[in-house]
């Protein structure tokens, strides 16, 4: 298991870009494949962006795609999301997660998550 803290959240307005950060504590860091996902109010929490353990492989919920970049540096045990022409819809708690070793988002680690708000 790996510990998570997201940042880099804030306040932001339609058309500009935040690029939020989730530092890992652990050994096993480079072992396991992580990911984005975000939360808004009323609404269930949905996939945003992964990565594979050796960034050879980035997914991206639709809605993101274009304008989101999922990035990770092992070497600094931490994995990146870079917001571009961000939407008053992408205003969310977005949770940093580091899958399990066999793939499972849910059972493995999750951040505490960070609020990003797009708002004139």
């Amino acid at each position: 298991q790996v510990q998570l803290v997201e940042s880099g959240g804030g306040l932001v307005q339609p058309g500009g870009s935040l690029r939020l950060s989730c530092a890992a504590s652990g050994r096993t860091f480079s072992s396991h494949a992580m990911g984005w996902f975000r939360q808004a109010p009323g609404k269930e929490r949905e996939f945003v962006a992964g990565i594979s353990s050796d960034s050879g492989s980035t997914y991206y919920a639709d809605s993101v795609k274009g304008r989101f970049t999922i990035d990770r540096d092992n070497a600094k045990n931490t994995v990146y999301l870079q917001m571009n022409s961000l939407k008053p819809e992408d205003t969310a708690v977005y949770y940093c997660a580091a899958a399990d070793l066999n793939g499972s988002w849910y059972k493995g680690s999750w951040g505490q998550g960070t609020q990003v708000t797009v708002s004139s």
